[in-house]
């Protein structure tokens, strides 16, 4: 638990662009779960929980929705947790990497709940 103590505060003090990549991550998540919780349609039999290219949009109950919530949770904080295990491990390349790809992640479960809640 040390080490991550430290791990963090090396990427305070000197590696900013991990820094800000993890605040804007932590603030996307946020944006994300504000978004997925306030959409939320609890008076719903039947809402759109999904997009597929195959199989089009797949019917389901309100309850399912909260996967995006969780989705965020895991996104914003999980993920931050493990960018400071990689950037101990691997670098602040490969943080770098992973924390864009995990923007990519949140913009892309951005993008499949406006499309699941503009169809239902």
């Amino acid at each position: 638990m040390q080490s991550f103590r430290e791990d963090f505060a090396r990427i305070c003090h000197t590696e900013r662009g991990v820094l800000i990549l993890m605040i804007f991550n932590l603030l996307l998540a946020i944006a994300l779960i504000v978004f997925a919780i306030i959409s939320l349609n609890p008076n719903a039999s039947v809402v759109k929980i999904g997009y597929g290219d195959i199989g089009g949009y797949r019917d389901g109950t309100w309850m399912d929705m909260l996967a995006y919530p969780l989705l965020a949770l895991i996104f914003g904080v999980f993920h931050n947790l493990l960018t400071i295990r990689i950037f101990h491990k691997r670098g602040s390349g490969m943080a770098k990497f992973f924390l864009l790809t995990t923007t990519m992640l949140i913009l892309g479960t951005f993008l499949v709940l406006i499309r699941a809640l503009g169809e239902g």
